[in-house]
């Protein structure tokens, strides 16, 4: 079993020929249009019958809330595509190292990979491209690969149907888009990943930006520079593996003999789904180092230690292995964790393309296809081509009718003629805001303004007070009457020696046997006298004191 592909003898299918299906039949996907009935099983990335290898036991099920959480900071992040990948791109980079959420995978690929800026920019392209013949030969060769291209996946299961209908109409554009490059057999599977995730415009976009932007020359003639990028990954892994570089070059191992699907695939073709589709998501962020990656990955596991070498005496049996790699390596969580732990960088890419293309220069002379240089993921693809707003805007693809009726349409107002609305918010705001009666304070202070003695103190037509509440309780007294009303000798707080509040200290020009000044008594008929505001005073101040000597 390979990855899309199986064995005829590991499952005996029940087809039906096409043309025993009725025009107007009510079977919705191709799955079922070619023989597939109800009671197949179909895993979560839509291929039939376990056809994908290792695809449900490789796959790492994220918390639906987890998911919900990611989706929510993924939404934010595509509407603001350019200020994140500016001024934080390192975040952008975790968010696909972690995994982007099924549902938003096709929209972050496309802005990732630039094809969204590329679509806006020349809109109404693909629709030309499409419309027209294209050259014979090239869509004779395209159309015995259709049937080739994952043929247990619901989409691409039937012949002439709709996956396999967009997947010839993706690859004829980009051989009229790139006539000089023609059609390569490795396209059709990355064109056919992309149709898994979003429209045919859309995957055309994407598989022109891989093709140009992170794998320059790969699909042109003479595969020069998927030959390079073999010398460059026989490079790396005597830095990284020196224990596999060894045995690759006593065996004489020539990289193109076991990358080469690798690379031009994208290890689509090689890896189990769930893999493939983080192995997407970062390779669309950070450029053709995460390939570098992977294929050191999968060496190292598979020919890193001398207990696996003495199993390989010869070419032939390291080739076997490398076309067999075991399943534990290739699951999600191992995967990526060990891709992300390899020290290779674009910086050491790019010194290796150096150092090998100007080993090639010396031995084999210049290079026949001149292609255009590599950008090393979406920060550099964006810096090369600054997007718009107005490229990065989201449309919506689907449209919705609101059942509820169209708003009505406002009247047009002559120049100088105003609104209902505005004329009633214009007298709403000229009404006068209710006066408040202010209220004289009945006790004032000596610094305060002298109050007009002919307004009243308060307004006669309030009561007084509320005549259902009771002035005090009846049943306590008003007073304790074993207190005596007032201290006749008080003395000051913290004081240690009483001394008296009385004055006695004579007055100026008065004799010491004078009597002393009158001090009005309880029982002295002068307090008959007082004003009422005196005798309130009075009272307060009277029982201060008592508290004092309370207290």
């Amino acid at each position: 079993v390979k990855n899309g592909r199986k064995s005829a003898d590991s499952r005996s299918i029940r087809t039906i020929s096409s043309s025993h299906m009725d025009d107007e039949s009510s079977l919705g996907s191709d799955s079922e249009i070619n023989g597939f009935t109800n009671d197949r099983h179909t895993d979560k990335y839509g291929f039939i019958g376990g056809a994908q290898q290792y695809s449900e036991e490789s796959a790492q099920d994220v918390p639906p809330e987890v998911l919900r959480q990611r989706e929510v900071k993924w939404l934010d992040m595509l509407s603001n595509w350019d200020k994140w990948m500016v001024k934080r791109h390192k975040k952008v980079r975790l968010r696909c190292q972690k995994g982007i959420p099924p549902s938003l995978r096709g929209r972050a690929w496309l802005y990732l990979s630039g094809g969204k800026v590329k679509r806006e920019q020349n809109r109404g392209k693909f629709e030309e491209l499409d419309s027209q013949a294209g050259d014979p030969k090239e869509l004779d060769v395209i159309e015995k690969d259709l049937h080739r291209q994952f043929p247990f996946h619901e989409m691409f299961v039937s012949r002439g149907g709709h996956g396999q209908q967009d997947l010839f109409r993706v690859l004829k554009a980009y051989t009229l888009y790139r006539p000089e490059e023609g059609y390569c057999q490795a396209q059709a599977p990355i064109a056919a990943v992309l149709l898994m995730h979003m429209p045919a415009e859309d995957a055309f976009w994407g598989l022109v930006q891989i093709c140009e932007k992170y794998l320059p020359g790969y699909y042109s003639a003479g595969l020069e520079a998927i030959q390079l990028d073999g010398e460059i990954l026989y490079a790396l892994t005597r830095r990284v593996s020196p224990l596999v570089y060894r045995h690759l070059e006593k065996h004489k191992m020539e990289p193109i003999l076991y990358m080469t699907e690798w690379f031009m695939c994208a290890f689509s073709r090689t890896l189990p789904w769930a893999s493939v589709l983080r192995v997407w998501d970062m390779f669309l962020c950070d450029g053709v180092k995460i390939i570098f990656r992977v294929g050191l990955v999968l060496l190292k596991c598979m020919l890193g230690t001398r207990e696996k070498l003495k199993a390989c005496q010869g070419q032939y049996e390291t080739m076997e292995l490398l076309r067999a790699i075991e399943p534990r390596y290739m699951q999600e969580g191992f995967l990526v964790r060990e891709v992300l732990e390899v020290p290779v960088s674009e910086r050491d890419v790019e010194r290796e393309h150096h150092v090998q293309l100007k080993r090639w220069r010396k031995n084999r002379g210049e290079l026949h296809c001149k292609s255009p240089p590599r950008m090393h993921g979406a920060r550099a693809i964006m810096a090369s081509e600054p997007p718009s707003r107005q490229d990065l805007r989201q449309n919506p693809t689907i449209i919705v009718e609101s059942p509820l009726p169209p708003p009505q349409p406002t009247p047009q107002l002559k120049k100088g003629e105003k609104s209902k609305e505005e004329k009633s918010k214009k007298k709403g705001s000229m009404k006068k805001a209710p006066t408040v009666m202010e209220i004289p304070n009945p006790y004032p202070l000596a610094g305060d303004p002298q109050r007009d003695p002919q307004l009243p103190l308060r307004d006669p037509q309030l009561p007084l007070r509320d005549p259902q509440l009771p002035l005090r309780d009846p049943q306590l007294p008003l007073r304790d009457p074993q207190l005596p009303l007032r201290d006749p000798m008080p003395t000051l707080r913290n004081s240690t020696v009483q001394q008296p509040l009385v004055n006695d200290t004579p007055l100026p020009n008065t004799p010491e046997d004078s009597p002393p000044p009158h001090q009005p008594t309880l029982n002295d008929q002068s307090l008959l006298t007082v004003s009422p505001l005196q005798k309130s005073t009075q009272s307060l101040s009277s029982i201060e004191a008592d508290q004092d000597t309370y207290l």
